[in-house]
């Protein structure tokens, strides 16, 4: 933005300096003439002579002036160097942000000395710095692992094209399928990104959202997947009214369901689904059986692309955003997402949402 040429903060604090140290010497002068001076007589017996008034004016003036002239000069230098040393903190914070601005997340300001304003101002920056920094590297790792995730099934397509142009008498069918296959996946994979930025974005209206029925309608959908893989369903809770997007919502219940089915015993494994309300807070949980794991992997299954303790791609894998949605989407909703392995296998997944009244939606 250009903006016209002003004078500089130090030069600002400079004058303010010298003006109210030369207001203060003018103040003590004028007091001295008030209170002293003005009541002396014209002629005043001293020892060795007589003091005249008006010779001690004329000389209080020109002592008054060259005063003046002293407070002056010492303001403007004396203010000129206090200011610089004030504003030293501003200067780092000033050179930090142009780094910054330069693409430069790494530097910080790391202001020494006891707490102040512009301790506190250096510190926020510095913190804001780190987020950035941070949010910038998720980015980056994210874009970089969705190409790998895109690249594949195009590759794999046009490997399958290049087979049936090499061979012309395979079966058609074949074909066909394994290229809906392909192109399904990469459909899927393209519409989680965009719902994985819609819910980033927080581009949505709220509205009064009951996280039970949300629960109960993603069971429902997902129960020929359930008997599919001979995993039990069971539904339980309270209702759990809270605000914000109907569809998003619904789609945290059911990636939550969809990975607990998947991700369960090869058979009689369960899976439970529970609502309720606390102080201020909805709760929804959802807890399944499964193999054994890790406390140092589970916090990591957030992570975009991240399946287990490996990549894989098979029918029933995913596209590796699931728990990556569920995550954004309930950071979106001013949630919290924990997640906890059971001590008998599998996961415990609990969202944590700010409560509605279920009669006025506020």
């Amino acid at each position: 933005m250009d903006r016209a040429p002003g004078l500089s903060v130090r030069v600002k604090l400079t004058l303010s300096y010298a003006g109210f140290l030369m207001l203060a010497g003018v103040l003590l002068l004028a007091a001295m003439w008030i209170f002293v001076l003005r009541h002396l007589p014209a002629y005043t017996s001293v020892p060795g002579g007589v003091l005249v008034r008006s010779f001690l004016l004329r000389d209080f003036a020109s002592a008054a002036g060259a005063v003046l002239l002293f407070l002056l000069v010492f303001g403007l230098v004396g203010g000129w160097v206090l200011a610089g040393r004030m504003l030293a903190p501003l200067t780092r914070i000033t050179h930090a942000t142009r780094t910054a601005a330069n693409g430069s997340l790494s530097h910080r300001v790391r202001l020494p000395g006891r707490q102040d304003e512009f301790r506190e101002l250096a510190d926020a920056f510095d913190t804001m710095l780190a987020q950035l920094e941070a949010h910038l590297a998720e980015q980056q790792r994210f874009a970089a692992n969705a190409s790998h995730e895109l690249r594949t099934p195009l590759a794999v397509s046009k490997s399958l094209l290049d087979v049936a142009r090499a061979d012309p008498s395979r079966a058609d069918d074949e074909l066909v399928h394994r290229l809906h296959a392909v192109n399904t996946r990469a459909i899927d994979l393209t519409e989680a990104l965009l719902l994985l930025s819609r819910a980033g974005r927080r581009s949505f209206t709220r509205e009064h959202v009951d996280l039970s029925l949300a629960a109960e309608e993603a069971a429902e959908t997902l129960l020929p997947q359930a008997e599919k893989h001979g995993v039990t369903v069971d539904t339980s809770g309270d209702i759990a009214p809270t605000l914000g997007s109907p569809a998003l919502l619904l789609q945290l219940a059911t990636n939550l369901l969809h990975n607990a089915i998947v991700h369960n015993l090869p058979e009689g494994g369960t899976v439970r689904i529970h609502t309720g309300a606390g102080p201020g807070t909805v709760v929804l949980t959802v807890e399944n059986t499964g193999e054994q794991l890790s406390p140092q992997l589970v916090p990591t299954l957030t992570e975009p692309f991240r399946r287990g303790t490996e990549r894989v791609h098979t029918d029933q894998a995913g596209v590796g955003l699931g728990l990556t949605i569920v995550k954004t989407i309930t950071q979106a909703h001013d949630g919290t997402l924990t997640l906890a392995p059971r001590s008998a296998g599998g996961m415990r997944i609990t969202v944590e949402l700010p409560a509605a009244s279920p009669c006025t939606g506020r």
